[in-house]
């Protein structure tokens, strides 16, 4: 996790990404509330379990968006590290090689491999990290809806050097524009999905509803009314302790959880060990994005 030193509305990402809105606070206000939020997350991440790297951004350059660091880089499990290219020149500047050396030394993760597709920006393809890809790990399939932020031939060449199958689908909004980024209407979890099949082109829908059943978790569907409220920006993790053995928790922001419907819910808590929300309607409101967005998992190494 990163905790802003610039936090506030971005009009280099606002064209692309309808979840933000303008701010009339002031930017004293914006970045204390942002930091705040960060930190609520990172601290409640701790109380379950959660390793937590909070680091600090950096005042120049600025960097409105830093709080968001899973578009810029990813952790897996084989010890591979990929960096991607961003739409916006300004979320560029968040990608810091310092950055990385410390989330590795504080989180254990140890750089194998690394890919690196940021000259991509030069051509105009872009491919903002797990923003862009949902990712099942288990069956390996590289889910992508495909946006200005989101290049499909950049997902085939991801897929083919992680060893994924690419499945690329289309999935707009109320308006008739595509969604900024996979991971606001789906999540794959261990034992259950989320997706608002309803956003999908008739094309893609029940090709990607299959898909997702044929792994074996249950299939949950949103809404798009759902999706503005980040019902679908969720992430499960997992704690792993020697004496106390290993958990699943689920986040997600306060937002998503008064959203979403008690049956709904019902579903989710029995698919994972524990539910977490945190409130950061600052981060969501301005900065377009949730607590998925807040977070670039790093991966335990199995023995």
């Amino acid at each position: 996790m990163v905790c802003p030193a610039s936090f506030g509305h971005n009009p280099e990402t606002a064209g692309s990404n309808a979840f933000q809105n303008e701010a009339s606070e002031s930017p004293q206000f914006l970045r204390a509330a942002a930091r705040g939020e960060a930190r609520d997350l990172a601290l409640a991440l701790e109380a379950a379990g959660i390793a937590v790297h909070l680091a600090d951004d950096v005042d120049v350059p600025a960097c409105p968006d830093a709080v968001f660091p899973n578009n810029w880089l990813s952790f897996h499990a084989d010890g591979t590290l990929v960096l991607y290219p961003m739409l916006a020149p300004n979320r560029r500047l968040e990608r810091r090689e310092a950055l990385v050396a410390e989330a590795c030394e504080r989180l254990g993760f140890v750089e194998r491999r690394r890919i690196d597709l940021t000259a991509h920006e030069r051509d105009g393809r872009f491919l903002e990290g797990t923003g862009s890809l949902v990712l099942d790990h288990v069956q390996r399939v590289a889910y992508a809806a495909q946006s200005a932020r989101t290049d499909r031939g950049l997902v085939e060449e991801w897929a083919r050097q992680m060893d994924y199958e690419p499945l690329c689908f289309e999935a707009l909004d109320e308006q008739g524009a595509p969604y900024y980024h996979t991971n606001v209407l789906l999540w794959i979890g261990t034992r259950a999905a989320v997706l608002c099949s309803e956003a999908l082109v008739a094309a893609d829908r029940e090709r990607v509803r299959a898909r997702l059943r044929a792994s074996g978790r249950e299939l949950l569907e949103i809404d798009r009314a759902l999706v503005r409220a980040f019902a679908g920006n969720l992430l499960e993790l997992e704690w792993r302790d020697e004496e106390e053995g290993s958990g699943t928790v689920l986040v997600m922001s306060a937002t998503a959880r008064a959203a979403l419907p008690a049956g709904l819910m019902r579903h989710l808590h029995a698919a994972v060990d524990a539910v977490v929300d945190v409130a950061v309607p600052t981060i969501e409101r301005v900065g377009g994005g949730s607590v998925r967005c807040m977070l670039a998992e790093v991966p335990v190494r199995r023995a």
